[in-house]
């Protein structure tokens, strides 16, 4: 019995090491990894090279039951496939294992519980960005243009000599908010 480990970030900013070495810990032979791959997509090239080499007797181990999906009813699909190869499931977080009909059981009650959660928060979402709405106001990030406060005064800034990290200090943004500033600055001298 080989347990191989299943990680998975959504995004390429996002690390994965705190998944890995927690799979490694739990005794995972091999880490299969899925670098800027959200839970809702079907296909997860790791996660089907992990499936791929499972054998009878294997356990497919994840770090948190959203990491093998964030659909109850795709999560369930797949446990169910495993179980029916003969591999089991384990996740560290919620320490479930399908070995025995109660980690089964545990598993969809947790399924459930996780989707119901990404539910509300989608539903809490809709609902404030339409409240906003009707007070005016538009979602996301405001429009950046050259004639932005910010943007005015960090051109003021870097023409008086100052580096972008003493900037983004003086500012209040990140240093790539700067760089984008000067950039959007650059396109308009260029443009």
């Amino acid at each position: 019995m080989a347990s191989l480990g299943y990680a998975r970030v959504s995004t390429l900013e996002q690390n994965a090491d705190l998944q890995i070495r927690a799979l490694e810990g739990a005794g995972c032979l091999r880490v299969y990894t899925d670098h800027g791959v959200s839970g809702t997509q079907a296909r997860r090239p790791e996660l089907e090279k992990l499936l791929d080499s499972a054998r009878p007797g294997d356990e497919l181990v994840v770090w948190k039951l959203d990491r093998l999906g964030r659909n109850t009813r795709r999560l369930l699909d797949l446990v169910d496939s495993l179980e029916s190869r003969g591999i089991h499931f384990r996740s560290l977080t919620e320490g479930i294992v399908t070995t025995g009909p109660m980690g089964k059981a545990m598993l969809t009650v947790m399924s459930a519980f996780a989707q119901l959660e990404r539910d509300q928060l989608a539903e809490r979402t809709r609902a404030g960005l339409a409240a906003a709405a009707a007070r005016g106001r538009k979602g996301g990030r405001p429009a950046i243009t050259p004639e932005t406060e910010k943007v005015r005064q960090a051109s003021q800034y870097r023409h008086a000599g100052l580096t972008p990290p003493e900037i983004a200090k003086l500012l209040g943004v990140s240093r790539a908010t700067v760089y984008r500033y000067l950039a959007l600055l650059a396109d308009e001298v260029n443009g």
